[in-house]
């Protein structure tokens, strides 16, 4: 018999009893009949037993190997500020800067450590490496958790970046107005002239592409023909009768010729005076 739940035994035995498989009912057969089991809970798997269950398999003895060296994670500080700095200002990173490399390694700055408290004595416009820097040096000379030290180079940061630019606005504009200097556009303004002439282009191509379509239907447009004469319509004009004037003939009997110049002889293109030349020179 096919292992099954408990709870459907007695079920699976009353057929068999029935299809005359098993001729003499089970001893248990007609207590299970009288008390049936419980109904398991909807996807509940049944209890297994010590008997029922597997043996467990026996592993074979492995011998542990040494794990071969490997190398530590190389982390720095500095990069985890980086990363957060260029997260929160994305654009900073496409600031022009030069990347010539000088003869040397660049030299330390004079003030460092516990001397440096304020971004700007570094100078008024500082880069964004000057900034993880600060924020670099208030965490380990000064001793400020990495959050409170980040917050107050990227507070002093924006500041010195705000001040830069209103004054680099109202010194335009005063040559500008005092000198009469005209300044060329910015890059952003050269970016969407790009764009423009790009989108342009295209719009032109595909005016180009629509005029050789209409040209091409203009030149591959229907002309009727006439059939030979047999109709008054199209020896007068060669309109066009609809099929009214094909119907007509149809009805008539006639066939009409869609091939004339096929079936006329050809005619003569050669001059008399090439034939004379042809009949002097024999």
């Amino acid at each position: 018999m096919v292992r099954r739940i408990a709870s459907q035994v007695h079920k699976q035995s009353s057929r068999l009893v029935r299809a005359g498989l098993i001729r003499t009912p089970p001893v248990w057969y007609q207590a299970v009949l009288e008390h049936p089991p419980i109904p398991l809970p909807p996807r509940e798997p049944p209890s297994r037993t010590s008997y029922d269950s597997a043996p467990p398999k026996q592993r074979a003895f492995v011998s542990k190997k040494t794990p071969g060296p490997r190398p530590l994670a190389i982390s720095y500080i500095e990069d985890d500020i980086r990363r957060q700095f260029f997260r929160d200002h994305p654009f900073e990173s496409f600031r022009p800067r030069s990347l010539t490399e000088a003869g040397a390694i660049e030299d330390e700055h004079p003030i460092s450590g516990l001397q440096w408290t304020r971004l700007n004595q570094r100078g008024r416009n500082p880069s964004p490496e000057d900034a993880v820097r600060f924020a670099l040096n208030l965490h380990q000379a000064h001793g400020l958790a990495l959050s409170d030290a980040y917050a107050a180079s990227v507070a002093q940061f924006r500041t010195l970046r705000a001040v830069q630019h209103v004054a680099t606005r109202f010194a335009a504009q005063q040559a500008s107005i005092a000198h009469g200097a005209r300044f060329g556009p910015s890059a952003t303004a050269r970016g969407f002239a790009a764009e423009s002439a790009v989108l342009e282009a295209d719009e032109r191509r595909s005016e180009r592409l629509d005029d050789s379509t209409r040209l091409a239907r203009r030149r591959w447009r229907m002309v009727p023909l006439g059939n030979g004469g047999s109709s008054s319509s199209s020896s007068s004009g060669g309109e066009w009768s609809r099929g009214e004037e094909y119907v007509r003939l149809w009805r008539e009997g006639v066939r009409p010729d869609y091939s004339p110049a096929l079936t006329e002889p050809i005619e003569p293109t050669v001059s008399t005076d090439f034939i004379g030349t042809l009949g002097r020179r024999t």
